[in-house]
Formats: C-alpha cells, sequence, structure tokens
C-alpha cells in the first residue's frame, strides 16, 4: 500500500534522512521511534507530498487517501473547532458532520462551543489535529507526536480510536519520541541520525 524508497533529504548540507526504505501494507499500525529532530517530520512530510525528496521515491497505492497530522496543525485561529474542521473537510467534498460531531465528543470537545481556536489549549488544539487525519475515512494515516499536550483520557480515547482505524483496515503509521503504553503495534522502526532500522 506505501512503499518508500531509498528517501534522502538534506536541508542546508546537513543530511536529515538517508536512504530510508520500507514497505507497510493496510491494516497495519507502525511505530516510528526517533529523538526530535530524527527526522520523523521530514519523512511524514514527504509521504505526505508537502516536501519534495532529494533521491528516491514514495509510492502509493492508487486509491489511497492521506491523512495527516503534522507537527503543529495549522487552524483558522478565530473560528470555532467545529468551523475549522467543516471548512477542511469541505476542501475535499466530504464533510459528514455527524461523523465530525462524533469524533469532537469522543475526545471532549463540544461541537457547540462557540471558543475560537485561539483560545484553545495545546491538547485542544492536538486533538483536532488528530480528529482531521481521520474524518474524511483517509486510509493512510500519519500521526506526528499524536499524544502530545493529552490528558490521561484523552489518551486513552486516541488508543480507542487506533483499534477502530485498524479494524477498518487503515495503515497508521505513528511517530513519537516515546512509546505510547497500550499501544499495540504490528510493526517497529526506530529513525536515528537519518537512519532508519527495524526495532
Amino acid at each position: 500500500m506505501l512503499k518508500v524508497n531509498h528517501i534522502a533529504k538534506s536541508f542546508k548540507g546537513k543530511s536529515v534522512l538517508n536512504n530510508v526504505s520500507f514497505e507497510v501494507n493496510e491494516g497495519q499500525l507502525v511505530h516510528i521511534s526517533g529523538a526530535n529532530g530524527s527526522g520523523k517530520s521530514t519523512l511524514f512530510k514527504i509521504i505526505a507530498k508537502v516536501l519534495l525528496p532529494d533521491s528516491g521515491a514514495i509510492t502509493i497505492i492508487e486509491s489511497a487517501k492521506i491523512g495527516a497530522l503534522i507537527e503543529n496543525p495549522g487552524f483558522l485561529e478565530f473560528e470555532t473547532g467545529l468551523a475549522n474542521l467543516r471548512f477542511l473537510a469541505k476542501l475535499n467534498h466530504n464533510y459528514d458532520e455527524k461523523k465530525v460531531c462524533d469524533l469532537m465528543e469522543r475526545f471532549a470537545l463540544d461541537p457547540n462551543n462557540r471558543q475560537p481556536v485561539s483560545k484553545y489549549s495545546v491538547g485542544m488544539r492536538q486533538k483536532l489535529g488528530i480528529i482531521q487525519a481521520v474524518m474524511e475515512d483517509q486510509s493512510i494515516i500519519l500521526l506526528d507526536e499524536p499524544t502530545r499536550g493529552l490528558d490521561t483520557d484523552s489518551i486513552d480515547q486516541f488508543i480507542d480510536l487506533l483499534k477502530i482505524l485498524q479494524a477498518k483496515n487503515k495503515l497508521v503509521i505513528v511517530a513519537s519520541h516515546d512509546y505510547i503504553e497500550g499501544i499495540k503495534y504490528d510493526t517497529l522502526f526506530t529513525l536515528k541520525n537519518g537512519t532508519l532500522s527495524y526495532g
């Protein structure tokens, strides 16, 4: 479903990714561990076609649709959480209000809250980021440090959501600098000094 072929990327002469290759398939839950600055976000941006690699290629099944939470998600700061999600989903003409509201309620976000996103905490913004990555039935989901700022209850809801996504045969790749207790991954990778290895 997703094949990463010998990806390399440098910034200002400094190598960030060095000959990174792996292949993963639908229904898998994958973890990429690595310290901050190890290249996890850069790899996700290349898979999501936000960045171009210096060399190598990404091969994705033609019917696949990517959802991604990468670094700090950007929002319309003076709109509500629901208005932001509505705006993002309607860009692809794929807005399901009931599904979006159900996801918000799962993460203890009130769809009727008139508070603008500019007033949201780090955790609340992170929840919106997770929701936008999955709300359009995306088949490949990239989650970069997804539990940043989340409380214990929200982490439990996130773990339950991963189980639901896997049961729906989604490919989910989680990148984080630490291991999230309670998640059973199918495949484990480590990214260190721009080099990816198993385990």
